[in-house]
């Protein structure tokens, strides 16, 4: 009796080849791969220049530490997660104006947001301006309360940087144009140490020079980028000088950016107001240091995903905006298989080296173990953070981020916070219950977009737009 082998040896080539393009589009791949790890870079650098200013703080004293930590996460959530979120216009309009060839108004639709950040400035910089007694009501140490107020008074110029920064960013992504961002993020990184270390050592600012530094190394980053895009010849189409007509579509944009806004805003409330429940357990210091170190070790690992995000948004408002629906679909589907491995890179690296992680937070041996029962909790978040992060993408790139905005609200507030409490709270789960909770509030957040994503028309969406820019021109 004779039996055929299971695969068959002619073509077998061909066959391994068509096995390979049905798992993973090598050529979408590499140009996604080759778009994110710059926009990885950029985050990163970026998230650095802050970083350092609080590193340089916290060697002044221990006061100085905390009060350069909270006005750090203060100045976050409240203004630099704004700037974030109102930039993302820009992803939709500037995204699918390109694809579309509509190249002069992605310099209007560039000035119109920067006027709307702008704007947004202006309101945040007054609240920074009284945080003393905002953070004294949200019951905050009086000493670390007065030393983060001042610590935010002096990043109020960063902040209208940074909003500036993060369109321009955007208005150079969309256009696949990231070599330059990594070198005007990388290179106002390198002079930011030693600006803050002139600043507060030679000049003798102190702790006002911690954040001063990250607001100066932020307008140099500004700075560089405007030249790059006032003299280089690639936005000789897209660039066409300041332009009042910029001022008509300031409202009209912020139909975009506001919802925009309001999606990223959900979220990063969400990892901070964990951290202030941890707090208010029964161990409070093993609960917050535990909490916190999820929190920044997943805040890490989102940089890397957002990378991806910017890629798909790019990628999906392109194609739309050219008319090609499918290769938009096509780009998603790539996108959410490059993120999936990630993802389970960066659980492997936590399954084995989660103590050797947790050491570069903490000395303290208790707070180790812990974090390693935290472990497998903290692997499936990033997972679940790392899809919604991509479909996140998806929205921002379709112009659906008025549903994102609602799906953040109701993933996180109505069914994740609640769930946090019981299980933390109720049921005494402590860190892990708060976590849990969280992990059900991505669990929604990524089916909710997924279903989005999947059942929305995108030809109807595409139409819209384009009508939507056939009258911009108008």
């Amino acid at each position: 009796m004779s039996y055929a082998p299971l695969l068959e040896n002619n073509g077998s080539g061909e066959e391994r080849e068509r096995w390979w393009k049905r798992l993973l589009d090598k050529e979408e791949a590499k140009r996604q791969l080759l778009f994110a790890f710059p926009m990885i870079l950029t985050n990163m650098s970026y998230y650095a220049i802050t970083l350092i200013s609080v590193m340089f703080a916290g060697h002044l004293g221990d006061v100085e530490l905390a009060g350069a930590t909270l006005g750090n996460s203060w100045g976050t959530v409240t203004g630099m997660a704004l700037m974030t979120g109102l930039s993302g216009a820009l992803e939709t309009l500037c995204g699918q104006g390109y694809g579309a060839k509509l190249y002069r108004m992605l310099g209007i639709y560039l000035q119109s947001s920067i006027i709307t950040c702008a704007f947004f400035s202006v309101l945040v910089s007054i609240l920074w301006f009284y945080s003393e007694p905002v953070l004294i009501w949200l019951h905050q140490e009086p000493e670390v309360a007065q030393m983060a107020a001042l610590y935010v008074k002096y990043l109020i110029p960063g902040l209208f940087a940074y909003g500036t920064l993060q369109c321009l960013l955007r208005f150079l992504q969309t256009q696949t144009v990231v070599t330059p961002l990594v070198v005007c993020s990388v290179i106002p990184l390198l002079i930011h140490v030693a600006v803050t270390y002139l600043l507060i050592h030679v000049f003798g600012l102190g702790f006002k020079g911690a954040s001063l530094s990250a607001s100066i190394s932020l307008w140099i980053s500004v700075l560089m980028l405007a030249a790059y895009v006032k003299y280089s010849r690639a936005f000789e189409y897209t660039w066409e000088g300041f332009s009042l007509e910029s001022f008509q579509y300031v409202i009209p944009g912020m139909r975009l950016a506001i919802p925009s806004a309001v999606m990223v805003c959900f979220e990063y409330w969400a990892f901070e107001i964990l951290v202030l429940l941890a707090g208010l357990m029964p161990n409070s210091e093993m609960s917050t240091s535990l909490i916190a170190m999820c929190v920044n070790t997943e805040a890490i690992t989102y940089m890397i995903t957002y990378g991806f995000s910017a890629v798909v948004s790019t990628r999906v408002s392109n194609e739309m905006g050219a008319g090609n629906i499918q290769k938009a679909k096509e780009a998603v589907t790539v996108t959410l298989k490059l993120s999936v491995f990630l993802a389970v890179t960066i659980i492997l690296f936590l399954a084995f080296g989660h103590n050797l992680w947790a050491s570069s937070f903490s000395s303290n041996q208790v707070i180790i173990n812990e974090f390693a029962y935290m472990t497998p909790f903290l692997a499936v978040s990033i997972l679940f953070d790392s899809a919604q992060g991509v479909l996140s993408g998806v929205s921002r790139g379709c112009g659906w981020q008025h549903l994102a905005a609602w799906t953040n609200l109701v993933a996180f507030y109505l069914i994740g916070m609640p769930l946090a409490l019981l299980f933390g709270f109720k049921l005494g789960l402590h860190a892990k219950g708060l976590w849990m909770g969280l992990i059900c509030g991505l669990f929604c957040q990524a089916c909710a977009l997924l279903v989005i994503t999947l059942r929305t028309k995108w030809k109807t969406v595409d139409l819209s737009v384009k009508e939507e820019h056939r009258n911009v021109l108008v």
